[in-house]
């Protein structure tokens, strides 16, 4: 498995050694994501879609810029940086954006539109790529119950939630409230259940579920 987020990402920042890197697949992550993420409403109650704001580890950042011009060094505009957007929303659809939904208990498949609003930003002083998009609901809906996971099937990317404010909902209905739930902190010390699966590629496959975020939004 190599992931064409990766590859093209590499390919446009012209970096030799993020595409080194990548290949070929082990069954543990090589990507960090550190992810906000918002719950759009409309007025009339419905949810329209989700927000995601997912911040790069440095090493990856460092990769995906590499090569890059910009007017002044080390800082790069949002226009600067936009083919690089375009690359990632781009390589992303394949995956579903690693976005998926449920409603009142029920999965959706399809769920999301293709994203808007998209874009990247860069942090000099962090060193770090923060991708900006809005992946709107095919259908809005009223919901009572809404989950919303955020992971990489095959765990090549490990998500996880910033550790302020990891969840906001914009608009909703004041009775709504939101709640995330992490990946098991004990699921990753287990060592020799880890070392097994590590052992082989093909335990990559599904395998990030177990590592899956997840939004829960209560609406009365």
């Amino acid at each position: 498995m190599l992931y064409r987020f990766v590859l093209l990402i590499a390919l446009s920042a012209g970096s030799a050694c993020l595409l080194a890197a990548a290949a070929p697949a082990q069954a543990h992550p090589h990507v960090w994501v550190t992810m906000t993420e918002e719950l759009l409403y409309a007025p009339d109650g419905s949810v329209t879609g989700v927000r995601h704001a997912w911040s790069f580890d440095e090493m990856f950042s460092a990769f995906a810029i590499q090569g890059l011009e910009s007017k002044s060094p080390g800082v790069f505009t949002r226009e600067e940086l936009g083919p690089l957007a375009q690359v990632n929303v781009e390589s992303l659809k394949e995956y579903a954006y690693f976005t998926y939904a449920k409603v009142d208990g029920k999965r959706h498949r399809d769920a999301f539109l293709e994203p808007i609003d998209y874009f990247l930003d860069y942090d000099p002083k962090q060193a770090v790529l923060t991708l900006h998009l809005t992946l709107p609901f095919r259908n809005p809906m009223q919901a009572k119950a809404l989950e919303i996971e955020v992971y990489d099937p095959e765990f090549f990317i490990d998500f996880g939630f910033a550790d302020k404010d990891p969840v906001r909902l914009v608009s909703a209905p004041a009775a709504c409230t939101a709640s995330v739930d992490k990946p098991r902190d004990d699921f990753f010390s287990t060592t020799t259940r880890l070392n097994k699966a590590f052992a082989s590629s093909e335990a990559n496959i599904g395998m990030g579920a177990s590592f899956a975020n997840r939004i829960w939004v209560k609406c009365p």
